[in-house]
Formats: C-alpha cells, structure tokens, sequence
C-alpha cells in the first residue's frame, strides 16, 4: 500500500467514489452530486474534462513510470487554465526526487511508491528554498516578490 501524503507528512484518505474518464462520460449523469474522484491515466487528455473538473472532489493523475511527465502538465492545466482548486493527487511511480516538482505543478497530495521513506520525502519538499519562475501556487516570478 501506497505512503499517502502531502508537504507536511502522512495523512489519511478521504472516501470518494472513484471514476475513471470513460465510467464518467459515460454515466456523469447518474453520478452528479457523489463526492468523486476520477482517477485519469496517463494517457488521457484533461481538456476531455476542462471546465467540468469542478466536478470532482480530487483528481488523481497517474504517472506509470517516473520518466513519464505528461502528469505535469495535466496539473498545471486543470489548475491555471480551468482554474480546478480541488485535490490533485499523484499516483503510481512516485518518487521522493519528483516530490519538489509535482507540488509546483499544482498536486496536493502524493501516493508514494512503497519503496519511498517518509521522512526524505517530507523534506524534499525543501529541496529548494527560491525559484526563478512561476508556479500553478504562485504567479509571481522571483522578481515579482522582491520586497522595495
């Protein structure tokens, strides 16, 4: 079983009835007004979603393999271009090294691989202390936040 966390260490999983893409086009009907979560693959497109992600009460983006990063982008779309501020999970080949990273992306919450140890998780989260750019948490680029 997967170590479920976020930047401040363990936390416990909600109950949301799970949905992939295909059961939710499929059925969204019948499933209006469930707290849900859809659990997107790889392989699918969140403009298949797009507005509509307000929908779900999480969102879990699977990442197969920890070389695969469309992941990313399906973060940062669902939160700057359809603007979803739900939970964004990342599921599957999570690694401690990708932890940093995802969180700018916009994920909340991680299911780490069962290899992964929770304390060097928790403090990748500080693998950085300043980033040049902009991120789906904050707009502003360094630059931007440089007190006069």
């Amino acid at each position: 079983m997967a170590k479920l966390i976020n930047k401040t260490g363990l936390i416990a999983d909600e109950e949301l009835t799970q949905v992939s893409l295909a059961d939710w086009q499929s059925n969204s009907d019948a499933l209006m007004g469930q707290k849900l979560e859809l659990v997107l693959k790889s392989d699918e497109t969140v403009d298949l979603i797009a507005e509509g992600s307000a929908q779900f009460a999480r969102i879990s983006i699977e990442f197969p393999k920890f070389t695969d990063g469309r992941g990313y982008s399906a973060a940062r779309l669902l939160r700057e271009k359809y603007g979803y501020d739900g939970e964004l999970r990342a599921v599957g080949d999570v690694l401690i090294d990708q932890l940093f990273f995802m969180k700018r992306c916009g994920f909340d919450s991680f299911a780490l691989r069962d290899d992964q140890d929770l304390d060097d998780a928790i403090a990748a989260f500080s693998t950085f202390s300043v980033c040049y750019q902009n991120d789906a948490n904050d707009q502003r680029p360094l630059f931007r936040k440089r007190l006069n």
